[in-house]
Protein backbone atom coordinates (compact mmCIF):
# COMPACT_ATOMS: atom_id res chain seq x y z
CA UNK A 1 0.00 0.00 0.00
CA UNK A 2 1.18 3.43 -0.86
CA UNK A 3 0.16 6.15 1.99
CA UNK A 4 0.65 9.38 1.14
CA UNK A 5 0.32 10.63 4.36
CA UNK A 6 2.54 8.63 6.16
CA UNK A 7 5.81 9.54 7.37
CA UNK A 8 7.43 6.06 7.71
CA UNK A 9 7.38 2.98 6.03
CA UNK A 10 5.89 0.20 7.69
CA UNK A 11 6.66 -3.59 7.55
CA UNK A 12 4.19 -6.07 9.44
CA UNK A 13 5.44 -9.00 11.39
CA UNK A 14 4.11 -11.70 8.87
CA UNK A 15 6.31 -10.30 6.04
CA UNK A 16 9.73 -9.53 8.26
CA UNK A 17 8.99 -13.80 9.32
CA UNK A 18 8.36 -14.70 6.08
CA UNK A 19 11.94 -12.82 5.31
CA UNK A 20 13.30 -15.01 7.13
CA UNK A 21 14.64 -11.78 9.07
CA UNK A 22 15.39 -12.52 12.78
CA UNK A 23 14.42 -10.15 16.22
CA UNK A 24 18.23 -9.41 16.52
CA UNK A 25 17.82 -7.72 13.03
CA UNK A 26 16.06 -4.95 14.34
CA UNK A 27 17.62 -1.73 15.60
CA UNK A 28 15.74 0.05 17.97
CA UNK A 29 12.88 2.17 17.28
CA UNK A 30 10.78 3.50 20.54
CA UNK A 31 8.39 5.83 19.38
CA UNK A 32 4.98 4.68 19.47
CA UNK A 33 2.53 4.55 16.18
CA UNK A 34 -0.99 5.26 15.53
CA UNK A 35 -2.45 2.45 13.63
CA UNK A 36 -5.75 3.47 10.78
CA UNK A 37 -8.10 2.18 14.24
CA UNK A 38 -6.29 5.44 16.27
CA UNK A 39 -4.99 2.72 18.50
CA UNK A 40 -0.97 3.06 19.69
CA UNK A 41 1.59 0.40 18.13
CA UNK A 42 4.50 0.11 19.82
CA UNK A 43 7.15 -1.04 17.21
CA UNK A 44 8.74 -4.20 17.36
CA UNK A 45 12.11 -2.10 15.91
CA UNK A 46 13.30 -0.79 12.65
CA UNK A 47 15.77 -2.10 9.57
CA UNK A 48 17.13 -0.71 6.85
CA UNK A 49 16.61 -2.85 3.47
CA UNK A 50 17.34 -2.72 -0.18
CA UNK A 51 13.77 -2.52 -2.39
CA UNK A 52 13.30 -2.49 -6.08
CA UNK A 53 10.82 -0.45 -8.19
CA UNK A 54 11.21 -1.30 -11.58
CA UNK A 55 14.79 -0.87 -12.38
CA UNK A 56 15.42 1.16 -9.35
CA UNK A 57 16.87 0.05 -5.83
CA UNK A 58 16.97 2.18 -2.76
CA UNK A 59 17.75 1.38 0.30
CA UNK A 60 14.55 1.90 2.56
CA UNK A 61 13.77 2.13 6.88
CA UNK A 62 11.13 -0.19 7.74
CA UNK A 63 9.34 0.26 11.29
CA UNK A 64 8.17 -3.52 11.86
CA UNK A 65 5.42 -3.90 13.95
CA UNK A 66 3.25 -6.54 15.36
CA UNK A 67 -0.70 -5.97 14.32
CA UNK A 68 -3.14 -7.06 11.68
CA UNK A 69 -3.29 -5.70 8.28
CA UNK A 70 -4.67 -6.98 5.40
CA UNK A 71 -1.29 -5.60 3.74
CA UNK A 72 2.14 -7.02 4.23
CA UNK A 73 3.96 -3.46 3.56
CA UNK A 74 3.03 0.52 3.62
CA UNK A 75 5.44 2.60 1.48
CA UNK A 76 4.93 5.91 2.33
CA UNK A 77 6.48 9.80 1.47
CA UNK A 78 10.26 8.97 2.08
CA UNK A 79 9.87 6.07 -0.56
CA UNK A 80 8.04 8.25 -2.76
CA UNK A 81 10.42 11.02 -2.59
CA UNK A 82 13.64 9.17 -2.64
CA UNK A 83 12.53 7.51 -6.08
CA UNK A 84 10.84 10.72 -7.31
CA UNK A 85 7.84 8.84 -7.79
CA UNK A 86 4.11 10.68 -8.49
CA UNK A 87 1.13 8.61 -7.25
CA UNK A 88 -2.45 8.38 -7.87
CA UNK A 89 -4.46 6.72 -4.92
CA UNK A 90 -7.59 7.27 -7.30
CA UNK A 91 -5.64 5.20 -10.07
CA UNK A 92 -3.18 2.76 -8.22
CA UNK A 93 -0.39 3.46 -9.85
CA UNK A 94 2.88 5.31 -9.22
CA UNK A 95 5.02 6.80 -11.60
CA UNK A 96 9.07 7.74 -11.54
CA UNK A 97 11.92 8.65 -13.71
CA UNK A 98 13.94 5.61 -14.66
CA UNK A 99 17.03 6.66 -17.16
CA UNK A 100 15.70 8.45 -19.88
CA UNK A 101 11.49 6.80 -19.52
CA UNK A 102 9.04 7.21 -17.88
CA UNK A 103 8.28 4.18 -15.22
CA UNK A 104 5.20 2.93 -13.53
CA UNK A 105 3.63 0.75 -11.24
CA UNK A 106 0.11 -0.03 -11.41
CA UNK A 107 -1.98 -1.46 -8.39
CA UNK A 108 -4.66 -4.02 -8.45
CA UNK A 109 -8.68 -2.29 -7.97
CA UNK A 110 -9.37 -6.41 -6.58
CA UNK A 111 -6.88 -6.79 -4.34
CA UNK A 112 -7.49 -3.43 -3.15
CA UNK A 113 -11.03 -4.06 -2.33
CA UNK A 114 -10.39 -7.55 -0.85
CA UNK A 115 -7.54 -5.38 1.39
CA UNK A 116 -10.32 -3.15 1.95
CA UNK A 117 -12.91 -5.44 2.90
CA UNK A 118 -10.62 -7.68 5.09
CA UNK A 119 -9.69 -4.13 7.13
CA UNK A 120 -13.42 -3.46 7.47
CA UNK A 121 -14.20 -6.97 8.25
CA UNK A 122 -12.09 -7.30 10.86
CA UNK A 123 -12.42 -7.87 14.34
CA UNK A 124 -10.05 -7.66 16.93
CA UNK A 125 -10.35 -10.08 19.79
CA UNK A 126 -11.85 -7.70 22.59
CA UNK A 127 -12.53 -9.64 26.25
CA UNK A 128 -15.92 -9.31 27.30
CA UNK A 129 -17.10 -8.24 30.32
CA UNK A 130 -18.61 -11.26 31.56
CA UNK A 131 -15.06 -13.03 31.17
CA UNK A 132 -13.29 -9.84 32.68
CA UNK A 133 -15.33 -10.65 35.72
CA UNK A 134 -14.81 -14.13 36.21
CA UNK A 135 -18.05 -15.42 34.72
CA UNK A 136 -20.41 -13.40 36.61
Amino acid sequence: MVDQGSGVEIMYSDLYKGLNLKLKDLTTYDSPLISFDGKAIVPKGQIRLPMQSGSEVVEVNFIVVDAYSPYTAIVARPWLYDLGFVSSTLHLKVKFPSGDQIEKLVGSQSMARQCMAAAILHQPEVESSASAEGGS
